[in-house]
């Protein structure tokens, strides 16, 4: 981190939007704490890695509009155990509750980068888009930068509790998903039978 800088700091983040593996749970805290020996500014952590976030959110946004709603119902419409209905029923909840998701996403583990797609098919305005996640990055990134600034030399606790939030929210999508299958197999079965 010392020899990435901020600006590595936030390109380092820029990739962890695309490739939601890199845990901006370790990254954050790591600036925090090398930030806290010196070799650079909290305020430079905060402010690189949050540029970062909104610039892999924006390329993100981008893949979504140009993939586009006809695209993403063709594909859709070949998947198992789905129908339309259901993504028309997605496409309603998100014009609703867009800004919502697209704020409150950002700082969700695994959802930070996934919102970012839908809000592209959805052609949210992209100044709406993009103060949404300027605000929802820049409250995760303060955060961990500022958890990994006071913990010092024990920034690595950080990863942790996230890790464990991160494990909850993944076994929540899984329940959701489990109960999502077995009710429709359901369902086609009662139409069947």
């Amino acid at each position: 981190m010392e020899r990435l800088g901020p600006p590595g700091a936030g390109l380092l983040i820029a990739a962890e939007n695309l490739f939601p593996p890199l845990p901006s749970e370790v990254i954050l805290p790591l600036a925090g704490f090398t930030a806290s020996q010196g070799s650079f500014t909290v305020l430079e952590a905060i402010v690189w890695t949050t540029s970062g976030s909104v610039v892999g959110a924006l390329v993100l946004y981008v893949l979504g509009a140009v993939f586009g709603r006809d695209r993403l119902r063709a594909v859709w419409a070949r998947l198992p155990l789905v129908d339309l209905h259901d993504l028309d029923r997605t496409e309603a909840w998100f014009s609703r509750h867009g800004t919502k998701a697209v704020l409150f996403g950002r700082m969700v583990p695994i959802f930070r980068s996934l919102i970012s797609v839908p809000a592209g098919v959805e052609r949210m305005p992209v100044a709406v888009f993009l103060g949404l996640t300027l605000a929802g990055s820049l409250v995760w990134n303060m955060i961990f930068v500022l958890a990994g600034y006071h913990l010092g030399e024990n920034w690595h606790l950080v990863e942790r509790y996230a890790g464990t939030f991160q494990v909850i929210v993944i076994a929540a999508v899984l329940l959701a998903l489990a109960w999502f299958v077995v009710s429709r197999v359901r369902r086609l079965r009662s139409r069947c039978g």
